[in-house]
C-alpha cells in the first residue's frame, strides 16, 4: 500500500548546498506513491540543474514567474492549484524570510500564496544563520500561520561548522510529508467507476439517451482519489469535467461500456456503477437520416447486456455496487435491484425530484446492503460522494 497514491506533491529547491539530496527526496515521494512536480529557484539552480530533477521527476521543472508559455494560462495560479502539498526543502534562509513576509518576488514564493494547500518546510542552512533571531523569528511566525516545519538536523556543515542546520534526511522528509494525508481503507485500491448516460444511435442524426450529467459518478471518483485509490473511469455522455488523475476510458453505448466494463474490473478491487445505461438499444439502426414521412414510425427495441449482473456472476469479482435510479416505490424497487442482481450494495437514487438527482449539483441518497440501510441527507454531490466512500470503507472493507 502506499500512502501518497495519486497525491500531488510540489518540492520547492532554493539556494542551499543541500539541494544535491533533491532527487532524493523527489525519489522518496514517489516510492510512496506521489506525482512529484519541481520548482526550482535562481539560488537552487546554482547548485543542482533543472535536467537533473526534470530526468527523476519526470515533469517539467518549473523556475521562472515569467515564463510566458506557462504564464498564459496564469502558469502560477494553475501550479498552485494542481497541489497537494508543497514541499520546500531545502529551504534557505532567504527563501524563508520571503514566505514569512509574504512576497510574490518570484515563482515559489507566488505559488505560496496562491496554494490552497499544506506547506511543509525543512530549513537548511549554516548554523549561526539558523539560530540567529531573524531566522527564528521568521520560523515562527510561519509556524503560527499553520506552516509544518521539518527541523534541520544536528552535525557537521559544509562550511566545518558543527551545530543545527543540517537538512533532515530524506526518508524523514518524506515520511512526515506522508502523515498529514490520512491512509484509509481504499487507498492504494484499485476501483473502476462508470459515469454519465449511454447513447443509443437511431440513426447518423438520432440516438436515445436519459438526462444523467455524470455529475455524480464524477464526484465519487474524485472522491476516492481523495481517499487514495487508484481510480479507471467508463465513461459515456458527460456535462462534467474528467479527472486527469483518473484512467479515462470513453464509452459512448452501452455495448462498448460493457466491453470496457468487462475488460478492466478483473483488476479492479471495487466496482460502482454509476452510469444511467441504456436498457434498450435500436435493432436495426439506419445507416442514412429517417426521412419524415405521414405516417407513424415504429423502431424496434432489443435489450442492451447488463453490466452490473454479468459482473455480478464473475467467479471472481471485485466488491460491486450498483445505483438505482428510481421514481416511485423507491425502496422496495431498490432492494429487489440488489436481489437480482447480486451485488454487494445498491445506492438508492431518486430522480423524481427537480432539486437533486439528475443534471443538479446535488443530491440525497439510501446506501442499502442486505442487512443496512443508511440515509444521506441532501447535500451537495461532492458531500455525499466523499460519504458514500466512508460507508464503503465502513461496511464493505
Amino acid at each position: 500500500m502506499k500512502p501518497l497514491t495519486n497525491k500531488r506533491i510540489i518540492l520547492a529547491v532554493s539556494g542551499s548546498i543541500a539541494a544535491y539530496k533533491a532527487p532524493d527526496i523527489v525519489r522518496r515521494l514517489q516510492e510512496l506513491g506521489a506525482d512529484v512536480r519541481v520548482i526550482l529557484t535562481s539560488g537552487g539552480a546554482k547548485f543542482i540543474t533543472e535536467l537533473s530533477l526534470q530526468s527523476i521527476s519526470k515533469n517539467k521543472v518549473h523556475s521562472n514567474l515569467w515564463d510566458k508559455e506557462a504564464e498564459l494560462s496564469m502558469g502560477h495560479i494553475e501550479l498552485a492549484k494542481w497541489a497537494d502539498a508543497l514541499l520546500v526543502a531545502p529551504a534557505s534562509a532567504n527563501t524563508i524570510a520571503n514566505i514569512a513576509l509574504g512576497k510574490a518576488c518570484d515563482l515559489l514564493s507566488s505559488v505560496v500564496l496562491a496554494r490552497d494547500c499544506p506547506i511543509f518546510i525543512a530549513p537548511s542552512m549554516n548554523q549561526q544563520m539558523y539560530s540567529s533571531k531573524s531566522t527564528q523569528n521568521n520560523l515562527s511566525t510561519l509556524k503560527d500561520r499553520g506552516v509544518i516545519l521539518i527541523d534541520p538536523e544536528f552535525g557537521e556543515q559544509a562550511c566545518g561548522d558543527v551545530g543545527p542546520g543540517r537538512l533532515a534526511e530524506s526518508t524523514k522528509i518524506a515520511e512526515i510529508v506522508t502523515k498529514i494525508h490520512k491512509n484509509t481503507r481504499v487507498t492504494g485500491k484499485k476501483i473502476l467507476i462508470t459515469i454519465g448516460a449511454t447513447i443509443e444511435a437511431i440513426d447518423p442524426v438520432r440516438y436515445i439517451s436519459n438526462h444523467s450529467s455524470g455529475k455524480m459518478g464524477m464526484a465519487l471518483a474524485n472522491s476516492c482519489i481523495d481517499a487514495g485509490a487508484e481510480v479507471t473511469v467508463v465513461y459515456g455522455n458527460i456535462s462534467v469535467n474528467l479527472n486527469d488523475r483518473c484512467n479515462n476510458i470513453s464509452a459512448t453505448s452501452a455495448d462498448l461500456m460493457h466491453k470496457y466494463v468487462i475488460d478492466n474490473v478483473s483488476q479492479q478491487d471495487i466496482f460502482i456503477a454509476c452510469a444511467a445505461v441504456s436498457d434498450y438499444k435500436i435493432k436495426d439502426i439506419q445507416t442514412e437520416k429517417i426521412k419524415k414521412a405521414s405516417s407513424d414510425l415504429s423502431i424496434e427495441l432489443i435489450p442492451n447486456k447488463d453490466i452490473l449482473s454479468d459482473v455480478c456472476k464473475m467467479n471472481i469479482k471485485p466488491i460491486t455496487i450498483g445505483f438505482a435510479a428510481e421514481t416511485q416505490n423507491l425502496i422496495e424497487n431498490a432492494k429487489q435491484k440488489l436481489n437480482n442482481k447480486g451485488c454487494d450494495a445498491i445506492i438508492l437514487n431518486d430522480v423524481s425530484k427537480s432539486d437533486f438527482g439528475f443534471k443538479s449539483d446535488y443530491n440525497e441518497v439510501v446506501f442499502l446492503t442486505t442487512n443496512s440501510s443508511t440515509k444521506i441527507p441532501k447535500n451537495s454531490k461532492q458531500k455525499v460522494a466523499k460519504r458514500i466512500v466512508e460507508i464503503i470503507c465502513e461496511k464493505l472493507l
